[in-house]
């Protein structure tokens, strides 16, 4: 008998020459005679059979499929973080689907919504704005989700943090110590979350040295490459001898602008990044950068969004785990001796 459309459990049963019941247990992996296995298994790959993960879901409770949303796939933060969590994620037998958001928070919030349809048992996301909306999208969500990064303690899910404003403590402390002081700061926006703690990590080291806050010095951009080109050009007018980007990104684009001006990195200018990504090692020179954790961020969330699904649906408090900041010293601020070394501080 032909069907039309794709194949079912029945047409299955038809093309193998068993009962519907016998597919069944072969497909959701119970106990059936080789023989039998044998036939469906052959009539499912003949077919092109491929079971549908949401009436699987609907039936059985899981899917064995996790999300991860975060700004920019191609960012090495987000593909560090992807390492932690699959390494986790897989290990216990799971699938995790990545979803790209733009930082559009209408899309991050679409993406907590739809943990309604079933189609994934949790959500690992990584937001860079937290608004109002959040709250209440994620107090309502049908799956567990935790964050990596940032929320405020009302929010009742689980986090992973770190903390952005020691880091930038160490850069400019490091930066001071090698006798800059005209240390300028390209930074991301301000209304995201680490916008906000970045720029007040560089007050506060500021502050902590005794080194006045010169508005000449300070750039507030988009977090990319050309961005962070960009504000170096224009700082250069103000006269630093060193520039602390609020990521590897800036710093890439920063260092572009440097060689552009034939000026020597780290003699003439120094330049420290934040995240210390792939893009740190690769630069030229190797990036002076704050490791801010994130394979262990990850991972952490990870476990934590097993954790949940391991203890079902009952209510319990929010936890929050902070990964703390080391700075690793490469050539793009040290000197010829420390080259030849780098070093976590």
């Amino acid at each position: 008998m032909s069907h039309n459309g794709p194949p079912t459990i029945v047409s299955i049963a038809e093309h193998a020459g068993v009962s519907i019941a016998s597919v069944s247990r072969v497909l959701n992996g119970m106990s059936a005679r080789p023989a039998t296995v044998q036939k469906v298994e052959r009539a499912v790959t003949e077919l092109g059979y491929v079971p549908n993960a949401v009436a699987r879901s609907l039936k059985g409770g899981r899917t064995r499929q996790l999300t991860f949303a975060m700004e920019d796939i191609g960012n090495p933060v987000y593909v560090a973080m992807v390492r932690g969590i699959q390494a986790v994620t897989k290990a216990a037998g799971y699938r995790l689907l990545l979803h790209s958001t733009d930082a559009v928070v209408d899309d991050e919030l679409a993406v907590i919504r739809s943990l309604s349809d079933r189609t994934s048992d949790g959500l690992i996301l990584c937001p860079i704005r937290v608004t109002g909306a959040y709250a209440q999208a994620l107090s309502a969500a049908a799956a567990p989700v935790v964050i990596i990064g940032s929320v405020p303690e009302s929010v009742p899910v689980d986090s992973v943090r770190t903390d952005s404003v020691q880091g930038v403590g160490l850069a400019v402390r490091h930066l001071y110590e090698t006798g800059r002081r005209r240390i300028a700061f390209v930074n991301g926006p301000l209304d995201t979350v680490p916008g906000r703690n970045r720029a007040t990590g560089y007050r506060n080291a500021l502050a902590d040295l005794g080194l006045p806050y010169d508005e000449s010095l300070v750039v507030n951009t988009e977090f990319a490459t050309e961005a962070g080109a960009e504000a170096a050009e224009r700082l250069l007018g103000s006269g630093p001898d060193a520039i602390f980007c609020a990521n590897d990104v800036l710093a890439v684009g920063a260092l572009r602008a440097l060689h552009s001006r034939g000026l020597r990195i780290p003699e003439d200018v120094a330049v420290a990044g934040m995240d210390d990504s792939s893009f740190a090692q690769a630069a030229w020179p190797p990036l002076t950068s704050v490791d801010l954790g994130s394979t262990e961020r990850g991972r952490r969330a990870a476990e934590l969004l097993l954790d949940r699904l391991d203890q079902g649906p009952a209510p319990q408090a929010p936890r929050r785990t902070t990964a703390l900041p080391r700075l690793v010293v490469r050539a793009s601020t040290a000197s010829a001796t420390d080259q030849e070394n780098p070093r976590s501080v």
